[in-house]
């Protein structure tokens, strides 16, 4: 786990935390990696929901989880999704499998050569991206 200088380029939308996902971001504030964990039966689950989605109790709690997974798929992405990543493609989008919840997938940047193809089932480790009052959550593979 290990911060970053600025992946992606300026003029991108910030997050917009609602009451919802409000513990999600505090984390990656904090250069951690948090889910929902019911305290009911403890199932772990993201994205976040008002309810358990495994015994449906009401307002399941937050939990810290190892900022560590495995590559489950990517994508090499050519054309930009927004006009501030014009220049900046072309960037890998992959999904990881949580090493502590391995129901729960993320989605986000790859670090790294863009143009190696990252092996599947890889091991990867988050990377907190510090703006000005928010960090993204970016991965890279594990050494």
């Amino acid at each position: 786990m290990a911060s970053t200088p600025h992946y992606l380029p300026a003029g991108l939308p910030a997050p917009s935390p609602t009451e919802l996902d409000a513990p999600f971001w505090e984390g990656t504030l904090a250069h951690e990696l948090r889910v929902q964990r019911c305290i009911s039966c403890g199932h772990m689950q993201f994205p976040p929901e008002e309810l358990c989605k495994r015994c449906h109790a009401w307002d399941p709690g937050w939990t810290a989880v190892a900022p560590r997974g495995r590559l489950t798929s990517w994508t090499r992405i050519w054309h930009p999704v927004h006009p501030a990543l014009v220049d900046h493609g072309p960037y890998l989008a992959v999904v990881v499998t949580l090493e502590d919840a391995p129901a729960i997938r993320l989605v986000g940047n790859l670090l790294g050569d863009v143009h190696v193809d990252p092996p599947m089932d890889a091991p990867v480790e988050a990377v907190f991206e510090d703006h000005d009052g928010y960090t993204l959550v970016q991965w890279r593979l594990c050494e």
